[in-house]
Parts: structure tokens; sequence; C-alpha cells
């Protein structure tokens, strides 16, 4: 029985063209796991009120971050899918839930090579309906429309898998050595309405200030208490003292309350309360970005700068790192380890 494996990643424009923004924005906002709100609204929000403007200003953010090869995102997880295809010896596609590469090409390929039995490991470390989930089912709905025949495994979120944190401490270390006043850890925000709707309690997330350090069901679809979880994770391995750090969500979107405290704002608090030299890392993305080289490495950075801070320093993502591609390359292993029954 032929196996394979599916990596996916969010997605990137095709270009860092107005037309090719817009296009992205379009497809990744009409998304309803994204925003999460009834058709006719949702196509009101994205057509009227976000893409007569945001296009633009996105395009001219991605050109500041755009290589000579393409969208960072989508070249760094091609660099990924090329040395993890060197250690397996099954086929590895890569997919983004938007745009290109897209999920269709990439599952006929594998369907052409005769793949019956998938890994789809989606490429988040954490959950949430509007990144995992939202790939999950876009992968099943096309599999179940080429291949039909295909059976899908799905790797779980890893965020405190001990290889991918061992992978993350490898990644930061050399910062870490150099010294620093604060580590900010800075993950992808969500609206708290999320948070809600994947609560399967329907009584635990965001009821009370420390929820997220009571143990509940809701956890294991909680992508705020995963993120903490990732974070306690990193810093007992890494030795970071509890004073020396904190968490904050970045990329809010809209007027609705987004997970705090958000990180546009904790930057220049952080300048402004005395530290000069600044750390930060963004665990929820495993490839660089818009979000990590833009937002933070070049706003952010500004911002902090701007309200008195010294030195900024933006620890990379895991990219290619030789550890994350170990931490893949053992996901595959475990798929494709023979059954022991008989």
């Amino acid at each position: 029985m032929s196996k394979g494996v599916l990596l996916v990643n969010l997605g990137s424009p095709d270009s860092p063209s107005v037309p090719d923004v817009r296009r992205y924005l379009r497809e990744f906002l009409m998304d309803a796991r994204v925003l999460d709100v009834n058709w006719f609204a949702r196509f009101c929000i994205v057509n009227f009120l976000i893409l007569p403007s945001r296009p633009k200003q996105s395009a001219e953010a991605y050109r500041k971050i755009w290589r000579p090869e393409g969208s960072p995102l989508v070249v760094i997880s091609r660099e990924v899918q090329i040395a993890l295809q060197h250690r397996v010896a099954v086929p590895v596609e890569l997919a983004m839930r938007y745009q290109n590469p897209s999920i269709p090409a990439a599952v006929g390929r594998l369907a052409q090579r005769g793949v019956q039995d998938l890994l789809l490991i989606p490429l988040f470390p954490h959950y949430a309906m509007s990144s995992s989930e939202s790939a999950v089912v876009r992968v099943k709905e096309v599999a179940a429309r080429l291949a039909p025949q295909m059976r899908i495994q799905v790797q779980p979120p890893f965020f405190d898998l001990p290889d991918y944190i061992a992978a993350l401490v490898a990644r930061a270390q050399e910062f870490l050595k150099s010294g620093y006043d604060h580590l900010l850890f800075s993950f992808h925000g969500l609206p708290e309405r999320h948070l809600r709707k994947a609560d399967p309690t329907r009584a635990h997330c965001l009821t009370t200030e420390n929820c997220c350090q009571v143990a509940s069901p809701a956890h294991a679809t909680c992508y705020r208490a995963q993120c903490f979880q990732t974070v306690a994770a990193f810093v007992k391995e890494a030795g970071v003292p509890k004073e020396k750090y904190s968490v904050a969500f970045q990329s809010r979107l809209g007027r609705d309350p987004w997970l705090k405290p958000y990180s546009d704002l904790e930057l220049p608090r952080l300048a402004s309360a005395g530290v000069k030299k600044l750390l930060v890392m963004c665990p929820a993305f495993v490839s660089d970005c818009l979000e990590t080289l833009e937002e933070m490495g070049l706003r952010g950075k500004e911002s902090f700068i701007a309200a008195g801070g010294a030195q900024f320093g933006l620890i990379p993502c895991l990219n290619e790192h030789p550890l994350w591609v170990q931490v893949l390359e053992k996901m595959v292993g475990r798929f494709t380890k023979p059954s022991l029954c008989h």
C-alpha cells in the first residue's frame, strides 16, 4: 500500500503586486473558519471594508521582505520539503492552504504516484480553527473529489512535543547566550470568540484569568492554552528565568477583542519599563513570513527603539533547521513504520 506525505502551510500571494495580494486576501478572508460570520456579512466586510485599501498596504509590506525566488514563507517551506524528501523514502508534497502551491495540485500529484495512505502534516504547532482545522478540512474536501480512495491520517498539533521544543531551544540558543534583558514570545493572535467556539465544554475558555492553568478537556482545542504550554516547556528547557520573559499576541484585525496582551502595545511598554536589550521569538510560525519578518522584524523593532529600547533581536523561526527537519522525519517514520499486527 503506497504511502505519502503532504505538508501544508498557510500561504502567500504569488507576488507582492496589489492584484496578487488582493486575490490572496480575498481567498483567505472569505474562509468561514477565518472570518466566522455568515456568508453575506463576510462578503460585505471583505469586499467593501477590507479589500479597497488593505491590498495596497499589504503589498508594500510584502515588497520589503520578498526574496528573488519568491515569498519567504513559500521558499522556506519548499526548502523544508526538499530536505525532508532527502530523508524519507515516501513522496513528500507541499501545499499552501491559500493560493500556490495549491492543495488540489499537490493531492493530484500524490494520487498520480499511487498514494493511498496519506500523512497530512499541518505546519501549525498549535490548534486553531482558522489555521490547522481549515487546512485539514480543505485537504479532505479535495481528496474526496480527486482521490476518494485515499485514506488520510492527520498529524496532531505538536506544541509540546519534546523534539519540537528541543528544536526551538537550539534555534534560540545563540541569541540567548548573547545576553538579553527580556524575551518576548509573540504568538499570532486570534479573536477571543474563536476560543469560545472551540471550547467543547462551552464553560471553560476565557471564563477566568487563569483558565489555561486549570486542567480541562478544552485544552485539546485551546490555542491559548497550547501557546502557554509551548512557552512553559521552552523556558524550562532553555533555563529562562521567570522574570525575564512574557507572552503577547500579534496581527489582530478588526474591532472585536483578540487575545491579549497585544504585541504591538507590549513592545513600547517594555522599552518604557526599562528593557534595553529585547529578544523576540514567534513560536506559532515554523517558517519566517510577513508576520515575523515585517510585522515584528521591521515595524516591531522600529516601535521598540522609538520608545527607548537599544537592541532588538528577532530569533528566526525553525525554517530549515536540521532539528526541525528531524522532527518531521520522525513524524513520517511513525507513519511508515510497519504494523506489528499479524
